[in-house]
């Protein structure tokens, strides 16, 4: 059984139809990264499976449960996160109070904490600091670690090296290898080069449809198929 299946998902926002019968199989474990040109559907389709947007016709289940019009919390409670794109932190609180109000009852263990100081050391060093005084890759792996200081079994992240520094980007790139050894990730990235190092399975969507699935290695290898569906150099 897959850990998430999206059957025949279909998803408005307002009068615009964005997503069309988009069908994919996450399996658990490793890293599934989505594929696809700017407006092809990609961070709908991430917002849609937390239920932030209902699809409507088309199912989203989650380890054989039907996500499909559930609150966000409840889908969250399931043992899933979401790392928008925009970062979604609180910018006048501190790394701490970030931490504190990404769980469930304002505690976390020393383990987890830990954890996430020894993937993102520069969290430690501003622990007391606010947010919104971070750097753009710092406020990153805040993001990040909102989503892992509790156990879950798949995490969403959208976009997460956009405008970051090539040397941040090596440090999420090992980070995130770190965490998919117990945490299944689903990735939307523009950045191929940081997808093709990360990813197992990946999939491309295209006006709103599933237009290719496979294995990472296979799709790497295939430079047609790269200038195809995401206009990149043969």
């Amino acid at each position: 059984m897959s850990l998430l299946t999206l059957n025949a998902m279909q998803t408005r926002i307002g009068q615009y139809a964005v997503l069309h019968d988009v069908t994919l199989e996450v399996p658990e474990g490793g890293v599934f990264v989505l594929l696809g040109r700017n407006g092809a559907g990609k961070t709908t389709t991430l917002r849609s499976v937390m239920g932030l947007w209902k699809p409507s016709p088309g199912s989203v289940s989650f380890r054989g449960t039907d996500l499909t019009g559930m609150h966000t919390a409840d889908i969250a409670r399931l043992g899933i996160a979401f790392v928008p794109e925009d970062m979604g932190i609180f910018g006048g609180l501190t790394v701490e109070e970030n931490l504190v109000l990404a769980t469930a009852n304002g505690s976390f263990d020393t383990d987890s904490l830990a954890r996430i100081w020894r993937l993102f050391p520069a969290l430690e060093q501003f622990w007391t600091k606010a947010a919104w005084s971070l750097s753009g890759g710092q406020k990153q792996m805040l993001s990040v670690a909102r989503a892992i200081i509790e156990p879950r079994e798949l995490i969403l992240i959208d976009e997460p090296t956009k405008g970051l520094a090539p040397s941040i980007i090596d440090a999420m790139a090992e980070a995130f290898r770190e965490i998919s050894v117990h945490t299944t990730l689903l990735l939307v990235e523009q950045n191929f080069e940081f997808a093709r190092a990360l990813g197992h399975q990946m999939a491309v969507i295209e006006d709103g449809r599933i237009a290719h699935t496979g294995s990472m290695a296979d799709f790497a290898a295939n430079k047609d198929l790269q200038a195809s569906l995401l206009s990149l150099s043969a």
